[in-house]
Order: C-alpha cells, then structure tokens, then sequence
C-alpha cells in the first residue's frame, strides 16, 4: 500500500526516510484549528487526524500519516513565531525553563485510523540575549513550533527525557510500530 506523508515538514521527511524507503509527500493545506482549552495530547491528535483526513479524501486508496507537534509551557500551547520578535520572547521565556513537546500522528488505511501522540520533556539552558539575537538571527526559529530545533548546533536544550524525534517533529519508534501493526510496513 502507498503511504502518503501529509505534511510539507522536512524533518518529519526525514525522520519518515528513515523507517519508510518509498513514500509521498502531500501536504495538507487547510488551516490548522484546533480548540486550545483542550489538553495538549487532544490538540495534536486533533490536528493531526484534521491533516491526514484532508489528504486521505484525495488519495482513499492510500495510507495517509499526519504528524502536528506543540510546544506546551506554562498551560498553553507555543506555536511557530510570526517574527523574530516573538521568536526571541519565547526564547527568553524557555530559557532556563522545562517545557513538554507533544507530536500527535494519525494514521489512515483503508477504514483503519491509528491516532496516538508522544510527548517529550525539555530543558532549556540559561539563554543570553547573545546567544538568543544570533540563533535568531540563523532564520531557524521561524518554522519551528516554540522557536527552536533540539538537532540545531548550537541548540539552546541541555536535557531531555523522552523520544528525540518526538522533539524533531515524529516520533520515529511508535510511527515504525504502528506502521507495522497495520501491515503496512514489514
């Protein structure tokens, strides 16, 4: 069965790549909406069966995944910044702070629909206004959930507990088990 990625994300590319020797990319284009008074594990799942469902109306034959990840600090959900402003507020915020990074995936295949999320524990080093004006500067923060990449050199994180890929954007041990569990993938 041809499986289709629905997101344009080139990490969850990548971390796919490495389970997957043969998939599509077709991202979904509508809106991400979800309600956000929701817990963050409904909020990924949510938006995440929204993507795969979108693209699974197009290609019914197919396995689609959809993949939405959050940052969740303090209560609320940090999405991708919409400038470098707020991108270096946020980095401020994290800086030295622990924070929850949950990915939702939602797998469709014929009338079988898997949707799981993982969630992951990070810490944030103390960050100099330095430190923050040059990662900022890189451009990297600007189409990353909580305005970081855990895979940068320098990366502001000293630790984590849980999947790094997870951290990245798809959490590569559970999608490889439920691609398996479905039969589609050996």
């Amino acid at each position: 069965m041809r499986l289709i990625l629905a997101s344009g994300s080139p990490r969850r590319k990548e971390i796919l790549a490495e389970i997957v020797p043969d998939f599509e990319v077709v991202p979904a284009a509508g809106e991400e909406r979800a309600d956000l008074s929701l817990p963050p594990s409904e909020i990924v799942c949510a938006l995440a069966r929204a993507k795969a469902k979108e693209v699974f109306a197009k290609f019914p034959d197919c396995a689609v995944l959809g993949a939405d990840t959050i940052v969740w600090f303090r209560g609320r959900a940090l999405g991708k910044p919409k400038d470098e402003g707020e991108a270096a507020a946020t980095l401020r915020a994290l800086s030295a702070n622990e924070h929850e990074v949950y990915t939702g995936v939602c797998i469709l295949a014929g009338e079988r629909e898997e949707c799981f999320f993982s969630r992951s524990v990070v810490r944030f080093r103390a960050l100099d206004e330095e430190f923050i004006r040059a990662y900022v500067s890189t451009g990297s923060p600007m189409d990353k959930a909580g305005s970081y990449g855990i895979q940068d050199h320098p990366a502001p994180v000293c630790s984590y507990t849980g999947s790094f890929s997870n951290i990245v954007g798809l959490p590569k041990e559970e999608v490889r088990e439920k691609l398996v569990s479905m039969g589609i993938l050996q």
